[in-house]
């Protein structure tokens, strides 16, 4: 029996971090879309929100979850896929956050001194954005495997 909104028995609180991963990682590439037409005001304005409203939902959202459903099983039960995506996605999205993060602050503020400040930031851009993307994708996996039957059983 369904418990979510998406026809699968994950709970509705897991559809809905999935439904909102997707469509931020969606806002990211209008944000670099909004960078390639050189609206950088629109731009920063973008991505920041998307930034934070995603550190929200991981801290209200998958840290709890990660906290209850996987840390008790590590390491004695990373072999299996059902843990191992999970951390992996886990492991690889706190990596993103913290360098989206890191390219906000250092972007849009003056709160870092200058001497660690990003001065290249298209590359650094380019590269949590597909991060990112990978990040979600780990996401789509980690959800399909715990809550879609019949998928990737090991």
């Amino acid at each position: 029996m369904s418990e979510g909104f998406l026809g699968t028995a994950a709970p509705w609180t897991a559809d809905l971090v999935l439904l909102l991963e997707f469509a931020m990682a969606v806002g990211l590439l209008f944000g670099g879309w909004l960078a390639r037409k050189k609206r950088f005001g629109k731009h920063g304005r973008c991505q920041s929100l998307i930034v934070l409203l995603n550190l929200a939902v991981v801290a209200v959202m998958m840290v709890p979850s990660f906290h209850n459903h996987v840390m008790p099983k590590i390491p004695a039960k990373l072999g299996k896929a059902y843990y191992a995506l999970a951390t992996v996605h886990g492991v690889l999205g706190v990596l993103a956050e913290v360098a989206a993060v890191y390219i906000v602050l250092s972007a849009g503020t003056r709160l870092l001194p200058e001497k660690i400040r990003i001065a290249r930031f298209k590359l650094w851009m380019r590269t949590v954005l597909v991060l990112w993307w990978a990040v979600v994708l780990l996401g789509i996996a980690t959800y399909t495997r715990w809550y879609v039957s019949g998928f990737f059983r090991s």
